[in-house]
Parts: structure tokens; sequence; C-alpha cells
């Protein structure tokens, strides 16, 4: 019992065929054979030519050439030379059968013409199995018409009854060893393109791999950007104002470093949940949560003002019927945007978060009035914003506001969509 398994675009469907033994084990010996052939060919070749050397010098040395021989009047080194030379050259058959064909043609016109008629002329049919099986048709033509001179030589010098008589019967023979060779030869190349085929498609799975890998390590790089970079900005800037606040202000410092430890356990528990992705087993006790949503876009807003930075929220419409992915990339574009307020702007900066939500999708404007020009991240913020808008096939712009105007803006709108666009491997 094996498998053989048929595929229809990518569905594999399995099912199971009843072998007979002895065909399985001369399916075994065929492998075998062909493998040995495929290391070793002079061997084979060396063992074909030496078989039919030697059944012709048996017919030779025992004089069974003259039981069907026009004129057995000849001399031994003629016979001898027309024996080798018409099984000789099978040891050249598969590297120049063309060759090899044109040799044994022109031993056999001699055959013919001298009356001879030596049966080791028909080894010229293995000949022609090799041209019909490797080279084009149009040789094949060429090799047929070539067998056919010493055909024409023995009726003309020898003719026995009819033409059809002496012609035909061979001629016949020569088509169904040609049409053996073309056979196989279909089915070698068919076999060859399923092997070929199957190679692509391994090629294929291994590249869909990479770039799921690729998109995946994208993707994780990403969310710890966005998580570790707004943290951390906003540690900072806790930190910073604790610092002024402690001399002056004691329970202020306090806040500020309960503020820090509430912001940092926070970073903490959404790295974990990123990280346990990354492991090999299955996260048997790790802790689930869901993915920031527009619903936590207040405490995010709230989190910078505590840092220091002020900032003016205002929501227009409903976020209820947005997908969960859109809401993640609006709440990480909003995020990322404010935590490069808080690097660059300067002091004194403000900021301005408005969130419209409408029939034809959502649309985000963050700005400030500081001082800062474009992020100093070599561009990692900025380009991860732009692929999770891309994701969605939504627009981005993100520079300074116009002149007279201080300070930076981002702009984002994300159309209604059903599903996200299919990743493209990043160039990293």
């Amino acid at each position: 019992m094996y498998e053989i398994q048929y595929v229809y675009e990518d569905e594999p469907v399995t099912q199971d065929v009843d072998q007979h033994p002895l065909t399985r084990h001369v399916q075994r010996l065929t492998q075998r054979a062909r493998a040995f052939d495929g290391r070793r060919p002079l061997v084979w070749d060396l063992l074909v030519t030496g078989f039919f050397v030697v059944a012709a010098g048996i017919d030779y040395w025992g004089g069974g050439w003259r039981n069907i021989a026009h004129n057995t009047d000849l001399p031994s080194w003629l016979v001898a030379a027309l024996t080798l030379g018409m099984s000789l050259p099978l040891l050249s058959r598969r590297t120049r059968p063309m060759a090899v064909l044109a040799v044994m043609v022109g031993f056999g016109m001699v055959n013919s013409a001298s009356g001879a008629m030596l049966q080791i002329a028909l080894v010229q049919l293995i000949v022609l199995f090799n041209i019909a099986l490797r080279l084009p048709l149009k040789t094949l033509g060429w090799a047929g018409v070539l067998m056919l001179a010493p055909l024409v030589v023995g009726t003309v010098r020898y003719p026995k009854g009819s033409w059809d008589q002496q012609i035909v019967p061979q001629v016949w023979a020569y088509t169904l060893v040609a049409l053996l060779g073309i056979a196989v030869r279909s089915r070698q190349d068919h076999t060859r393109a399923l092997v070929e085929r199957a190679r692509q498609l391994e090629v294929e799975r291994d590249q869909q791999a990479r770039l799921a890998a690729a998109a995946e390590r994208t993707r994780i790089a990403r969310e710890m950007h966005d998580i570790i970079g707004h943290n951390l900005s906003v540690i900072t800037g806790l930190a910073d104002g604790g610092k002024y606040a402690a001399s002056k202000s004691p329970e202020r410092a306090a806040q500020a470093l309960d503020a820090i430890g509430s912001t940092s356990r926070q970073a903490l528990a959404e790295l974990r949940r990123l990280l346990d992705v990354l492991r090999d087993e299955a996260p048997v006790t790790a802790e689930l949560a869901p993915q920031p949503a527009l619903t936590d876009l207040d405490r995010l807003i709230e989190g910078v003002r505590s840092a220091g930075l002020p900032v003016r929220s205002t929501f227009h419409g409903r976020a209820d019927s947005l997908p969960q992915g859109q809401q993640l990339t609006v709440y990480r574009v909003v995020q990322e945007a404010l935590t490069n307020t808080m690097k660059h702007a300067g002091a004194g900066a403000t900021a301005t978060v408005d969130v419209s939500y409408a029939a034809d999708g959502v649309s985000v404007s963050v700005t400030d009035n500081g001082q800062g020009g474009a992020p100093s991240d070599g561009g990692r913020g900025l380009t991860g914003m732009r692929e999770r808008t891309a994701l969605y096939a939504g627009t981005l712009e993100a520079g300074p506001r116009p002149h007279p105007e201080r300070g930076w803006q981002v702009r984002l709108h994300l159309p209604r969509a059903s599903a996200p666009l299919p990743l493209k491997e990043s160039a990293q």
C-alpha cells in the first residue's frame, strides 16, 4: 500500500492505491538499474555492447549466418569485419547516436550488397530508439531515410518476391521502434516537468515562509518601537518633572514616581505579551489581553499630559463599527506622533489631537506648536506609521506645519475596509 497525492491548486488530495507485490519488486529493480546507470553509464554501455558482440561472434564462429545468407562464399575476414562493424559502435549509441547509425548503415550496405545478411544488422533498431529518445524529430526522419538504404540495396541485389514483402515489414519495425522511443521520451519529459514543478513549489513555499517571517519581524519591530519609544518618553518626562518638583512639592514628586511605576508596568506587560508570540512552545500561562483600541486613547493622552505635555483632544463621531485592526493603527499613529512631540517639540510646546469618524472612514490630525523638526530615530517611527497606514490603503502626511505656523503635524485617513491588504516584504 502506498499513497498517491494529487494537488489541485493548493489543496492536496491523498488516495490509497493497492499495488501487486510483483509490480513493486519490478519498480524497485528498475529504479536501482536507473540509479546504477546514472552513476556509471560506461559500465552499462560496455555490458550492452559486449552482449551483442558475443552474440554476433557466436553467430560468426558457429556458422549460423550461413542459414539465411544469400551468398555463403564470402571470405571470413569480411564476415568478421561486418560483425564487428555493426556491433562495436553500440558503445557510443547514447553520446553520438547519428554517427553510430551512419557507421552501421555503411557496414549494413556492404552486408546487403555482399549477400551476407548478418542478423547483427538488427541492432540498428537500438540506435534508432536512442535517436528517437534524445534527438529532434527532424533528425529522426533523416535517420529513417538513412536506414532504408541497406534495405533498398539488398532488395535490388537479391530480389526475392515483391518489394512490399521485403521492405514494408522492415519499415513497420523501424516505425514501431521510433514510436516507442518517442513515447518513452514523452514520459521522461512529463516526469521531469513534474519534478521541476515540485521543485518550484518548494521554492515558492520557502519564499512565502521567508516573506511571512520578514513581515512578522517587521510587525514585531514596529510594535516594540511604538511600545518602548512612547513609554520611555513618558517615563523620561515624568522623571524630569519629578526631579524639579522634589524640592518644592514632595507630593507632586510622589505622584510622578507613581506614574513612572504605572507606566513601566504597563510597558512591561505589553512587551511580555508581544514576546510570548516568539516562543517556540505554546504559551500555557501567558497573560492574554486585547491590543490597544480607540477606547484607550483617553488613557494614552492622560499619560502624555502627566508627563508634562499639554494635549487638547477632540473626538467627532463614534468608533464602534471601526475594525479592530484599524483602531490599533489609529492608536499607534497617535502614540508615535505624541512621542515625537515629547522628544523634539521643546519646552512650552502643546499638542492637539483631533479624531473624526465618518461613514467613509476615520481621519486623525496630531499637531504641535513646538520648535522640533523631523524625528531623529532614522525614520523608523515614520516608516512604521506609513506601513500601518498602507496596510489599510490609507493616506498619511507627516511634516512641518505650513508657514507662518510653527511645529509639526501628522494627518491620517483610513477608509473603511473589510480586510487589510497583503503584507509586502520591507527593505530593512
